[in-house]
C-alpha cells in the first residue's frame, strides 16, 4: 500500500465528480463566466478590521510563496494594523493537530499544544487584524473538524474570513505526484494519473487528493460552516507571478508592493529525473522493510532536502508532462467545478475561467528522464550529513554469521534499525 501525506475516509463523494466529467467541448460553455472574472479584476474591497483571515491553501496553489512573504513582512504588516500571529512561517503542526491527522511519514505527530499555541497567538492580537496560512486546513476530514477551527479561532465574534487559492487541475497534478513521492510513494506518474481520473473510486494510492482538489466540494464545505458571505477564492493566474501577493494586500488593506517574493529552493519542484529516482529509492526503501521515521529523517530531510539546496534544476532538465488525456479530463472537471463555485454565492477574485481552460500544446510525457550525476551525488551527500549528525558508535559485530554471509536485503534493514537506533538515542 503505498503513503499519502494525510489519510481521509471521505473519498466517495469526491469520486462522484470524477465520474461526472463532461466532454471537453463543453468547456466552451464556461465562456459565460468569463464576464463575471473580468469584473473582479478590479481591485477587490478590503476585509473589515479586526478579520481573522484563514488562508486554507489548498495544496499547491502558491501557499509557500505567500507563507515566505507575509512572514518576512510580519514586522511591516504590523505598522499597518495587520498581525501574522504563527511563531513560523508556516503552522503546519497545528492546522495537521486541529484536524487530527498524522502529518508526513516519519514526522512525529503533532499535539494539541500546537494548536492552543496559534489560537492563543491569535486571541492575542486582540481586535486588530490577522492572517493565518497553511494549506493542511484544506484536509479537515468534515464539517466537525472545520467548525472546531473555525470556533477556535473566533467564529462567535463574527470575525473569521476563510480564503481559499486555486489553480488548474492540469497545474496542480503534476505538482501533487512528485510531492507524494517526496512522501513515499512508489507509483509512476502515468499509472498514477490513470488510478486518479480512470479508475472508481479514484481514491488509491492518494485519498487525500480529491478531497484537497475537488475544489468545489472544498468550498461548499467551508461555505456550510461560516457561510457564504466569509468565503473569498481567489483564482492564481500564472502569468501574473505577483498577482496573488497583490490580492493579499488589497484584502487586508495593504500598501501596494508590502508582500514581496521570497526565494525558497527548499519548495521548489523535483524535476522529473529527480523525482523518478527518489521513486525508485522509495521502492528500495519499503521492500527493505525499514522504518518511516528512519525514511522522514535521511531521506525526506537529508537526500532531497540536501538535493533541492544545492542544485537549481538547469533549462535542459525534464519537468514532469503530463499526457493529454490527462490535461482534457482535467479540464472537464475544471469546468465543472467553476460552475459549482459560482453557484455558491462565495466572492471571486479573478477569471474562473481559468479553471478549466485547456493548454493549446499537450506535453511531452515520452520523454526519458536522466539524473546528472552531480545531482545523484549531492543527493547521496545529504543522506549521509543526516545519518553523521547522529554517529553510529560502538556497534557490535554480528554473533552468529559475517556481513559476507548475510543478504544484502536483510543488511540493509539491520543497519536501518540500528542507525535508527542511533536517532532516537540523539
Amino acid at each position: 500500500m503505498e503513503t499519502d501525506c494525510t489519510t481521509h475516509d471521505s473519498a466517495a463523494p469526491e469520486a462522484e465528480g470524477v465520474k461526472a466529467v463532461k466532454d471537453v467541448k463543453d468547456v466552451k460553455d464556461v465562456k459565460a463566466l468569463k464576464a463575471d472574472g473580468a469584473a473582479q479584476k478590479s481591485a477587490p474591497a478590503p476585509l473589515p478590521p479586526g478579520t481573522r483571515l484563514l488562508h486554507i491553501g489548498p495544496h499547491k496553489t502558491g501557499t509557500t510563496s505567500i507563507q515566505g512573504a507575509l512572514f518576512a513582512a510580519k514586522d511591516a504588516m504590523a505598522g499597518h494594523g495587520v498581525e501574522f500571529p504563527a511563531h513560523s512561517r508556516h503552522p503546519m503542526e497545528a492546522a495537521l493537530a486541529v484536524c487530527a491527522l498524522p502529518g508526513m511519514m516519519g514526522d512525529i505527530k503533532p499535539t494539541e499544544g500546537h494548536w492552543k499555541r496559534l489560537v492563543d497567538a491569535v486571541h492575542a492580537t486582540g481586535k486588530r487584524t490577522s492572517v493565518v496560512s497553511s494549506e493542511f486546513f484544506a484536509d479537515a476530514p468534515d464539517d466537525e473538524a472545520i467548525a472546531r477551527i473555525v470556533d477556535g479561532l473566533g467564529r462567535d465574534q463574527g470575525r473569521v474570513h476563510v480564503l481559499v487559492t486555486l489553480r488548474p487541475l492540469a497545474k496542480i497534478m503534476p505538482s501533487q505526484w512528485q510531492q507524494y513521492v517526496q512522501n513515499g510513494l512508489r507509483m509512476g506518474y502515468e499509472d498514477w494519473l490513470e488510478h486518479m481520473l480512470r479508475k472508481p473510486p479514484y481514491e488509491k494510492p492518494n485519498p487525500s487528493f480529491w478531497h484537497r482538489h475537488r475544489h468545489d466540494r472544498l468550498v461548499e464545505r467551508w461555505g456550510r460552516v461560516v457561510g457564504p458571505e466569509r468565503v473569498t477564492v481567489v483564482v492564481v493566474d500564472d502569468r501574473d507571478r505577483d498577482g496573488l501577493l497583490r490580492a493579499f494586500e488589497q484584502l487586508l488593506g495593504l500598501p501596494g508592493n508590502l508582500l514581496r517574493p521570497v526565494p525558497d529552493a527548499v519548495n521548489r519542484s523535483l524535476t522529473l529525473a529527480e523525482t523518478e529516482m527518489l521513486r525508485n529509492l522509495n521502492v528500495e526503501f519499503r521492500s527493505n522493510g525499514l522504518p518511516d521515521e528512519l525514511y522522514s529523517k535521511l531521506i525526506r530531510n537529508g537526500a532531497v532536502m540536501h538535493m533541492k539546496n544545492a542544485c537549481s534544476p538547469a533549462p535542459q532538465d525534464v519537468k514532469i508532462s503530463t499526457p493529454r488525456w490527462a490535461v482534457e479530463v482535467a479540464a472537464g472537471i475544471g469546468a465543472e467545478m467553476t460552475e459549482r463555485i459560482t453557484a455558491t454565492g462565495v466572492r471571486v477574485i479573478g477569471d474562473p475561467a481559468l479553471l478549466s481552460a485547456v493548454p493549446t500544446a499537450a506535453d511531452d510525457a515520452s520523454v526519458v528522464p536522466r539524473i546528472a550525476p552531480a545531482v545523484a551525488a549531492q543527493a547521496l551527500y545529504g543522506a549521509l550529513a543526516a545519518a553523521a549528525a547522529a554517529p553510529v558508535r560502538n556497534t557490535a559485530p554480528a554473533k552468529s554469521r559475517s556481513v559476507h554471509q548475510t543478504s544484502s536485503k536483510e543488511l540493509v534493514k539491520v543497519l536501518g534499525h540500528r542507525c535508527l537506533k542511533r536517532l532516537r538515542r540523539r
